[in-house]
């Protein structure tokens, strides 16, 4: 049989999750199609065929699915698959929308956010806000599955998949895509970016948070984030917010700033290669998990560290 994995993307370009989702998929160890659902999307579809170990890239183009809204994105979906033995996809808004869908519609349980293939019917995934790691086994006809990307290496290209063209579904009128707004930055994407510099509640203000982390970032690349309390007090948007209900991370380097270390926040950036914790309660749980502490007041750490730098 064969793997069927959804494509992340923007009908322009392909998301940088579906070369890292595509890693899990190979873990199978079985063919790989990637799907690709979206209207004027062929230079999407043409990425997707160089990316290595891809046997067959399918396009849907159709206006239908411009918006990848998950009605029509999963009707697709199912259409497709009695050819295959298993389902895939990013962990991504899209994916979290679609994947859902089909498994209802195939009657099968999903098995979420993978960050390990053990079998072709098994894998782990992260419970109790990544305290501890289920193995579980996929018993139904196929398997739904989406995966945690922070914990896969990105697939390289240097493949030449063939690009097979379908029909498109429709719309089933159930929903309409209306209109998206991106937020525009200097900086880099949170999810993506190889340096993190986040900030927690400890600092006070959203004007505190502008003065000290956002000037750090910028000395390193790094993209900004911040804990849930720092967003729920308002210091920082939410899109910044790291941690269980936020974005996972996986940077080089993850750099937390007056953020005590709730297992809520460890959960979205333990994952993360070189932890530096900056927070003056030499008891903050941050500590157990960074690989350099610094017990320090980070309204004078973090100025420092910016002008050496």
């Amino acid at each position: 049989m064969t793997t069927l994995l959804l494509a992340d993307h923007d009908n322009a370009t392909l998301s940088e999750q579906t070369a890292k989702a595509l890693t899990a998929a190979l873990a199978i160890g079985e063919d790989v199609h990637v799907l690709v659902a979206g209207n004027g999307a062929r230079a999407v579809a043409d990425a997707a065929a160089r990316l290595s170990g891809v046997a067959k890239v399918l396009l849907a183009d159709d206006a239908a699915n411009a918006g990848q809204l998950a009605e029509p994105t999963a009707a697709l979906v199912v259409r497709l698959a009695p050819a295959y033995a298993t389902v895939m996809a990013a962990a991504t808004s899209t994916g979290k929308s679609v994947l859902p869908r089909v498994a209802a519609l195939l009657d099968v349980a999903q098995v979420s956010e993978i960050v390990e293939v053990v079998a072709p019917d098994t894998f782990k995934r992260p419970i109790y806000a990544g305290n501890a790691i289920q193995t579980v086994r996929a018993t139904g006809p196929r398997r739904v599955v989406t995966v945690r990307t922070a914990s896969f290496a990105a697939t390289g290209e240097g493949g030449s998949a063939p690009v097979e063209v379908l029909a498109g579904e429709g719309g089933p009128g159930l929903s309409r895509f209306v209109s998206e707004a991106l937020s525009s930055s200097d900086r880099p994407d949170l999810a993506s970016a190889r340096v993190v510099v986040s900030g927690g509640r400890a600092l006070g203000s959203a004007e505190r948070f502008d003065e000290l982390v956002v000037p750090l970032a910028e000395k390193l690349g790094a993209a900004v984030g911040a804990s849930r309390a720092a967003v729920d007090a308002g210091y920082a948007a939410n899109d910044l917010q790291v941690g269980q209900t936020g974005k996972v991370v996986a940077p080089d380097l993850y750099v937390a700033c007056g953020i005590s270390g709730a297992i809520q926040h460890l959960a979205g950036m333990k994952d993360s290669k070189v932890i530096v914790a900056i927070n003056k309660d030499a008891d903050a749980p941050i500590f157990q998990v960074a690989d350099y502490g610094l017990v320090a007041d980070i309204f004078e750490a973090l100025p420092e560290l910016a002008r050496k730098l």
